[in-house]
């Protein structure tokens, strides 16, 4: 796989494109007005390894949060602003560490020229956020509908107005809900311009529907080198979006967070609840961030061997667990209610290993 190579932009201390890892962003869904439930929104997504948080702007008591809220934030945060350049002013004058504008919706030519210059000062990066749904009038009438060539010629006349006063700190998005149009938008985008792109499909829908059509467009962008920052956006707890997104990268061997964890998908043999035990493994090791692969299993025979790649792991049978490593068996527990707090005494162990 060979990653299209862009320009760096810098967010707050965390370098986009130009060779940098793909990043993960979200998007609080708290009002930005609930200052406290904003921050502990974000506390949560940085804890998931959440690298850049966007924020609603709406209006002036919004804007008016932000320079509290970006104090005390643990990760650079990015203002979403729509129409009104005075919130975008504001943004830059809290300490926002980028913005999410379209420069040809927020006024006239004098007030792009004093959003993009207090944006040079403050070296506040833009991303030009282009949307299927709410592109101009004037394209969608060209072009028959919001087209992938619709969303690009909107991208770059949002890019030559800021390229005109010389800012060239720019990213790029073009989202919509459609997977094909999107990956067709990005693929054109990327042959034009070599700003870095952040890559998503916009109202992808809820958790299984959004997982599976952010999985198999980013997925795709992603496989062919396009895409320096991505959003999974879903219709569920923002911080669910972060698993998705490592693991949308970790699938592609692009980056990789906390333990993979493998676990057979039961059949009439098995004789323990398994999907419980996974599912309560996935989450006490939701916080974990050393790479490290956990099997879980069904099987009290066949299930070390099944997985003796993994570096610790399970099997279970009725009344009985194994708990193995590389294949090997450590220890056999008896009783089910005992199988995952015994199992996670041997990850605590095999982690203090690692890290001494």
């Amino acid at each position: 796989m060979e990653r299209k190579r862009t320009r760096t932009v810098d967010v707050g201390g965390v370098g986009i494109g130009g060779g940098n890892p793909v990043r993960v962003q979200s998007m609080c869904n708290t009002d930005t007005r609930d200052v406290p439930g904003t921050l502990a929104q974000i506390g949560r997504l940085a804890e998931a390894g959440c690298e850049i948080v966007r924020l609603a702007v709406p209006d002036d008591k919004a804007a008016a949060a932000l320079s509290t809220i970006r104090a005390k934030s643990p990760v650079p945060l990015i203002a979403d602003i729509h129409f009104d350049h005075r919130l975008a002013l504001a943004a830059i004058k809290a300490g926002m560490d980028g913005l999410r504008i379209n420069p040809g919706n927020i006024g006239d030519e004098a007030k792009v020229d004093t959003v993009v210059r207090a944006a040079q000062e403050r070296g506040v990066p833009i991303r030009i956020g282009v949307n299927g749904g709410s592109l101009e009038k004037d394209l969608l009438h060209r072009h028959g509908g919001p087209t992938p060539q619709a969303m690009v010629e909107s991208g770059l006349r949002h890019v030559a107005m800021l390229e005109r006063r010389n800012f060239t700190d720019i990213k790029i998005s073009l989202k919509t809900s459609s997977v094909l149009n999107t990956i067709a938008a990005y693929r054109l985008m990327a042959e034009r311009v070599d700003y870095p792109l952040h890559i998503g499909v916009t109202e992808a829908g809820t958790l299984v529907r959004g997982t599976v059509k952010s999985s198999v467009g980013l997925g795709i962008l992603l496989w062919e080198g396009i895409g320096d920052t991505l959003r999974v956006s879903l219709t569920h707890d923002p911080v669910a979006e972060i698993g998705v997104a490592y693991e949308i990268l970790r699938s592609l061997g692009l980056r990789h967070r906390g333990p993979e964890i493998i676990a057979c998908p039961t059949c009439g043999r098995t004789e323990i609840d398994l999907i419980t035990l996974a599912e309560q493994v996935e989450e006490a090791l939701r916080g974990v961030e050393e790479v490290f692969t956990v099997a879980v299993m069904g099987c009290a025979v066949n299930g070390p061997g099944e997985a003796r790649e993994a570096d610790i792991g399970i099997a279970g049978g009725r009344g009985l667990g194994i708990i193995f490593r590389k294949g090997e068996v450590v220890r056999k527990v008896r009783g089910d209610n005992r199988l995952l707090p015994e199992f996670m005494k041997e990850i605590e162990a095999f982690l203090r290993e690692r890290r001494s």
